[in-house]
This record gives structure tokens, C-alpha cells and sequence, in this order.
């Protein structure tokens, strides 16, 4: 199986997340219409850390969500073999999410993603982000081309 992967500056061209809302630094394993493993390095001087929570700091689930999403984006990208684009991967649904520890500075998020379905613009995903090959999210989502 080929694989392909995705450093920052690629990413920057695919999808049109900048600082501070760029939440994947990497994507690697990219099978086109299938899956993909995006890579977020969780830093101290992230800039949600100062308000949640300032005493123990902790990734929110809903960018942990988002993670899962931008991964999806650059998968929905290269399958569609952009190279660089003004498209939008919007998000649709979120389903069935769960949390289930902490993730927290120093971790490296491993964000995989399967694609479930494709539908004309409509990709349907399974998200699940693992650190130290432990799972600690896990979401169903669809997300819409607007091109």
C-alpha cells in the first residue's frame, strides 16, 4: 500500500488554518479515500492552556475534535489531489464522542482517521486520538466540501 504524509507547510497550503487555531503539525500514513494519522505535539504555551484549566492544563475535548477534523481535511485533500486549495472541509455532525483521560503538555497526539463513507461532498469519518498508543478520545463525524 502507498502511503503519503504531510509536513506543516503542505498542511498551511491544503487547509486554511493559521495560529492559534492550526491544531495538527503532521500528517502521515495518508492512504487517499481511506485513512490518514495527523500528529499533534501538545506544548506548555499552547494558548488555550491559561484558561483551561490555569492550575492543571488540559487539552479541551472540542479541539481534540477539531484535530480529528483538520487530519480529515488534509485526507479529503489529498484524495482529491489538490495541491493547493481555497476549499473548505466543513464540519456536519459529531457523533458519539467520548473522552476518556487527559491529554495534557509534553503528550503527542496520534490523530487517526478513517473514512466510513463518501457521498457526492459528504465524507463521513471515525476519529480517535491515542497517546502512547493509548485511546483517549474517539468521535464519529461528517464533514461537507465547499469549494
Amino acid at each position: 500500500m502507498n502511503t503519503e504524509s504531510c509536513n506543516i507547510d503542505e498542511i498551511k497550503k491544503l487547509i486554511p488554518h493559521r495560529y492559534p487555531l492550526l491544531l495538527i503539525d503532521k500528517v502521515i500514513d495518508i492512504v487517499k479515500n481511506e485513512s490518514a494519522t495527523g500528529v499533534k505535539n501538545v506544548t506548555v504555551n499552547e494558548p488555550y492552556f491559561p484558561g483551561h484549566f490555569p492550575s492543571s492544563s488540559v487539552v479541551p475535548g472540542v479541539l481534540q475534535v477539531e484535530s480529528m477534523a483538520q487530519t480529515a481535511a488534509v485526507l479529503v485533500a489529498k484524495s482529491l489531489n489538490f495541491s493547493e486549495s481555497n476549499a473548505l472541509v466543513l464540519l456536519t455532525t459529531i457523533d458519539n464522542a467520548k473522552f476518556r483521560k487527559p491529554v495534557t503538555p509534553g503528550d503527542v497526539m496520534s490523530l487517526n482517521i478513517t473514512v466510513k463513507k463518501i457521498r457526492n461532498k459528504l465524507w463521513r469519518f471515525k476519529g480517535e486520538v491515542l497517546v502512547d498508543s493509548q485511546r483517549v478520545s474517539e468521535c464519529e463525524f461528517s464533514a461537507m466540501m465547499r469549494i
